[in-house]
């Protein structure tokens, strides 16, 4: 298994401080936030990392080719226009396009406390003939357009452990960052994604969505009329490092 860490982006809500360190370098403990989220992908039996970066963040590769003890893991892909996610994702696709399993994406600006997801989504997928599977969380109902928002119900899935009892979701459908009154859930997708890799070919001819960018959420829709989709509402909490008060959040929760 393979694993993608989407780590290109400007950091403009943590500005001026992002003009001189990429905010997945800002330190949690003794540690950059995007080593633990590439140790994450380790963990749940990733045998390399592909890390997607901007031409003005070298530093990261400096830091991994450095000593920090995952170089040998990692690869590089670079993204030379912000054009959104679904766009930073297919960076990826000359490594990753032609895997057989899927492929693990967990974004450079999202850790989880308590227990890791990536683990298992890689469980269920095996639990469900390979699916792909996505990272849930429920939010507000004032908060889902700011998300992925999932339509869907609770799937039974045999775990010996029960772990997984009322956390997993058959996907119907999927729509980004909806209003309120449309939202079909308040399912939100957050930061953890398990894809098939048939997932660049459908981001390969994705048309701008959302905010004319393109949208991986949209990629996955199409995916999903193909394929079947999962969602696992994780019992871990998701920290956003990429604004003050999100790093914040963080820091008190790891130091816990």
């Amino acid at each position: 298994m393979k694993a993608l860490i989407p780590a290109a982006g400007h950091g403009t809500r943590f500005l001026p401080v992002t003009r001189v360190i990429p905010k997945e370098m800002l330190p949690v403990g003794a540690k950059p936030a995007i080593q633990l989220i590439a140790e994450e992908a380790l963990a749940a039996g990733a045998e390399e990392v592909v890390i997607v970066i901007s031409p003005d963040k070298d530093i990261i590769r400096r830091y991994f080719e450095g000593d920090s003890g995952l170089a040998p893991h990692i690869r590089w892909a670079c993204q030379t226009e912000q054009l959104g996610l679904g766009h930073a994702v297919l960076q990826g696709a000359d490594i990753l396009a032609g895997e057989k399993e899927p492929v693990l994406v967990l974004l450079g600006d999202a850790l989880v406390s308590g227990r890791a997801p990536s683990a298992d989504m890689v469980a269920i997928s095996r639990q469900t003939d390979g699916a792909s599977v996505v990272g849930l969380e429920e939010v507000p109902v004032e908060k889902v357009s700011r998300y992925g928002i999932v339509k869907g119900a609770p799937y039974g899935i045999a775990a010996v452990d029960h772990a997984f009892d009322g956390r997993v979701w058959k996907l119907d459908d999927m729509v980004e960052k909806p209003s309120p009154e449309s939202a079909p859930s308040r399912m939100a997708i957050a930061g953890r994604y398990l894809l098939d890799p048939a997932i660049f070919r459908f981001l390969a001819c994705q048309k701008p969505g959302h905010g004319g960018e393109i949208q991986l959420t949209d990629a996955i829709r199409n995916l999903m009329s193909q394929k079947n989709v999962y969602g696992y509402r994780y019992p871990g909490r998701r920290h956003d490092i990429g604004n003050p008060a999100g790093y914040r959040e963080t820091l008190e929760a790891f130091a816990c």
